[in-house]
């Protein structure tokens, strides 16, 4: 009798010491380059965090998604939007050019977006309180060096805005939400904003973001006075107001490759006008692609060529990238760019952000911001999006439970 009751006692004690997580997606094929992962294994999660990554689990879940078939990777980050949404009419910062971020980053497999800039020292409060302490979606902020923020050409020509100590001491309140500072939409030939906004990043500890609508300013003169790990965006841009990577002679500019090669970051920043398969297609073919994959998400540019974020991963493996590149660059090059390792990867403890999507085969265009299009025959298409361990966006109710009717 007393056996008895010590096998049971024993059995008891094994059964309440047995893992039960509060997900499990089994099946998929994981693809973590941060992480050197890419094969089939199941992740566990609970209470938000990643808690396990391995070939097999055999431990039970509250919920268990069934991924074979399906692609698994950690979820995608947007560095360049505007998401400062408002009621002010024709403006980003507090308005409808901006738009809102939950409404359209899951269904995309993004779980982390940074604005670029819609706010500033001055304006960041509102857009604080107003979106980002209202989104599913994490939003960090690259802040302008105009203290309004985007609120319109005009504003943002006033040097006695830019003001560098307001910008540090706001940057310094909020570190792991700021993730440095913007200089872009200035039309005059002064250095200032710049060497202001480069001033406060470095008091700061962030780096730059520079838009690159600075059209008294030449390519190679803000690339010489960036820093490594700053970042420019638009790169693939070709309009008259600004000199091209690439050259004449179809071969991208060598001083463009020397500030790669000294850790200038290139951004894409597709947005509705800033990307032109002339750059990208003659760019990717010598080995220079993006380190990021900043869409410039606004009102125009998902309504255009842009689309969102699985569409331009699809486009750049329709210009040869592979699979696993296009999720590097949407992943873990993202995350270390805006300075956040946590994010971007699959490690156990790590924030439970994550996206299935299935790569489907066929015949598919994708369009650049000339009008121009190529064709591809594998694009992206997300099943299913977690953030913080809670489903988000599910297309074909993986998740939901199963009727029979």
């Amino acid at each position: 009798m007393n056996w008895l009751c010590i096998a049971l006692v024993w059995a008891l004690s094994q059964a309440a010491c047995a893992q039960t997580y509060e997900l499990l997606v089994r099946g998929a094929h994981v693809i973590d380059p941060a992480n050197a992962r890419n094969g089939k294994m199941d992740v566990a999660v609970s209470q938000g965090k990643i808690v396990k990554v391995a070939s097999h689990i055999n431990e039970t879940a509250s919920q268990v998604i069934d991924a074979a078939g399906l692609y698994l990777s950690p979820g995608f980050i947007d560095p360049h939007t505007h998401v400062f949404v408002g009621t002010q009419a024709g403006q980003f910062a507090n308005g409808v050019n901006s738009v809102s971020p939950d409404d359209f980053t899951f269904r995309s497999g993004v779980t982390t977006v940074v604005d670029a800039g819609t706010s500033g020292w001055r304006s960041f409060p509102v857009f604080k309180k107003q979106v980002i302490d209202q989104s599913k979606t994490r939003i960090l902020a690259f802040l302008n060096i105009s203290g309004g923020g985007m609120t319109g050409a005009a504003h943002e020509q006033d040097l006695q805005d830019m003001n560098v100590d307001s910008a540090v001491a706001l940057m310094r309140q909020y570190p792991d939400v700021i993730a440095g500072v913007k200089i872009g939409h200035y039309n005059a030939k002064e250095w200032t904003p710049f060497d202001n906004a480069l001033n406060a990043a470095r008091q700061a500890g962030k780096p730059l973001f520079v838009e690159c609508h600075l059209p008294e300013y030449t390519l190679e003169e803000q690339l010489a006075k960036m820093r490594p790990g700053d970042m420019i965006t638009h790169t693939f841009e070709n309009i008259k107001e600004r000199m091209p990577i690439v050259g004449e002679n179809g071969q991208v500019r060598p001083f463009v490759l020397e500030a790669r090669k000294r850790g200038i970051l290139f951004d894409l920043g597709h947005g509705g006008a800033g990307f032109w398969f002339d750059q990208a297609v003659p760019a990717v073919k010598q080995g220079f692609y993006p380190n990021s994959f900043g869409t410039d998400l606004h009102r125009f540019s998902m309504n255009s060529a842009m689309k969102d974020m699985a569409n331009v991963m699809s486009k750049f493996m329709a210009m040869g990238l592979s699979l696993e590149q296009v999720v590097q660059i949407a992943t873990w090059n993202a995350a270390k760019a805006i300075g956040h390792p946590e994010l971007g990867n699959l490690k156990e403890g790590n924030p439970a952000d994550i996206v299935l999507f299935r790569l489907r085969e066929g015949d598919f265009g994708f369009m650049d911001s000339a009008g121009s299009s190529i064709n591809g025959n594998r694009k992206l298409e997300v099943e299913l999006t977690v953030r913080q361990g809670k489903v988000v966006w599910d297309l074909n109710g993986l998740a939901a439970k199963k009727k029979g009717f």
